[in-house]
């Protein structure tokens, strides 16, 4: 069963997605804020998102680009508003369709439908990540290096998964606090660091090669500098 994120602030709308999606064979989920709507869609894997634009706590380009700095999790947004800027800016964003209320449930299910397939058909292509001899594996949870595998920690996990989902970009300390903990940075606390100290006993003071790179005063990246 695909499990779908509505993520709307108007409680009517809601649940009429809800009970509409669930009586379809999906499980849904609801949020009504921005701030839980992101929490929830980082938290836990989704077949698509369908997020409205006008959102309390942080407005729908928002918690879009939460989404985005974090996987590719197919978003469908959802507005009131038909203006042209805000469908390029929200498809520019990392949305995967944009669906202007009101809307007929045969199409919204359509789509949904399609995002479901599209996402299918890169899943395969997701599900294992690698960098050197490095390989994160989604699926079975695994992470190997020349081929060993490696144990990790969930958080260990989390954040390498992070660091490899962005490979050869720079990631940031505050970026890593928010994804990995889902906290504020705090500027006074080492946390980040040790978490990638330990990750790094693990990952690379046992190779020739290293992949976890720090870019002083920023943060870290993982890529293959060889």
């Amino acid at each position: 069963m695909h499990r779908l994120l509505v993520i709307e602030d108007d409680a009517g709308v809601a649940d009429y997605l809800r009970q509409s999606l669930t009586e379809s064979g999906y499980a849904v989920d609801v949020a009504q804020t921005g701030p839980e709507g992101r929490a929830m869609a980082l938290a836990a894997s989704y077949a698509v998102v369908l997020l409205d634009l006008m959102l309390p706590g942080l407005d729908g380009f928002a918690v879009l680009k939460g989404i985005r700095e974090h996987g590719n999790t197919p978003v469908l947004m959802l507005t009131a508003r038909d203006r042209v800027d805000d469908r390029v800016k929200g498809l520019s964003a990392g949305a995967d369709d944009y669906l202007v209320k009101p809307f007929a449930f045969s199409e919204l299910q359509a789509r949904v439908v399609a995002l479901i397939r599209r996402g299918n058909s890169a899943l395969v292509e997701q599900n294992l990540l690698s960098v050197a001899d490095l390989d994160v594996d989604f699926v079975a949870h695994s992470v190997r290096r020349e081929g060993k595998r490696i144990e990790l920690s969930p958080k260990e996990f989390q954040l390498l998964s992070l660091l490899i989902r962005r490979r050869g970009q720079v990631v940031t300390r505050t970026t890593l606090a928010e994804r990995v903990w889902n906290i504020h940075f705090d500027t006074e606390s080492n946390m980040v660091e040790v978490m990638v100290r330990r990750l790094r006993a693990k990952i690379d003071d046992a190779f020739p090669l290293r992949l976890i790179h720090t870019v002083r005063g920023v943060g870290y990246v993982l890529e293959d500098r060889s």
